[in-house]
């Protein structure tokens, strides 16, 4: 039985969108994925304060408004440093890590845990001190007050994530499926900051 292709204007709008994202994602990887991870980033800023927001409603305290350099902030972080670097790091675990290797699924994961989550977290860190224009004493203090904090909070929620994603999705789809997850954790993140 012969199949018949659908006419792209018969399309859903999801389609086209996806068939567009392939598109671009195969003519300009670096580029299509930086996009989606400030996109993301910035989305889950804002998901952080909208959650805020809820809970001082809750609470009955004053409601502020959406924080745009925030925003701002998170977008430029996840266009120059997240998309880049989470390109980069993937394609590179192909390579040190490919799937012939024997242990690759534990050696990938360690890989990832244990030296990359850490680091990019710091990394998260010291950019955001910068974008919110803040001195080193702050830096410090934030560092003290919350990063061991996180890093535990990352090890317990991306872990399975992280399994699966750099053990079972495809080299070219693993920022996206990151940034996805990212989402939540960049709100996670945005309140465990303050």
């Amino acid at each position: 039985m012969p199949v018949q292709s659908v006419p792209v204007r018969d399309m859903s709008i999801q389609l086209r969108l996806l068939q567009q994202y392939l598109i671009l994602l195969k003519k300009y990887p670096l580029v299509t994925k930086s996009v989606t991870s400030c996109i993301l980033t910035a989305l889950g800023n804002v998901l952080s304060q909208i959650l805020e927001a809820k809970k001082k409603a809750k609470d009955e305290l004053p409601k502020k408004e959406i924080d745009t350099a925030g925003v701002t902030r998170y977008a430029v972080y996840g266009l120059l440093i997240t998309g880049p670097v989470s390109h980069y790091f993937y394609q590179l675990m192909e390579l040190w890590l490919p799937s012939t290797d024997r242990y690759c699924i534990i050696k990938r994961l360690l890989l990832d845990r244990l030296i990359f989550a850490p680091g990019f977290l710091l990394v998260f860190y010291f950019v955001m001190n910068i974008l919110e224009a803040k001195g080193w004493q702050d830096f410090e203090k934030k560092m003290n007050n919350s990063y061991w904090t996180a890093l535990k909070m990352n090890w317990k929620v991306w872990t399975p994530f992280q399994f699966i994603n750099i053990n079972f999705v495809p080299v070219q789809f693993r920022v996206l499926f990151a940034n996805v997850v990212a989402l939540f954790w960049y709100a996670y993140l945005a309140s465990v900051r303050k």
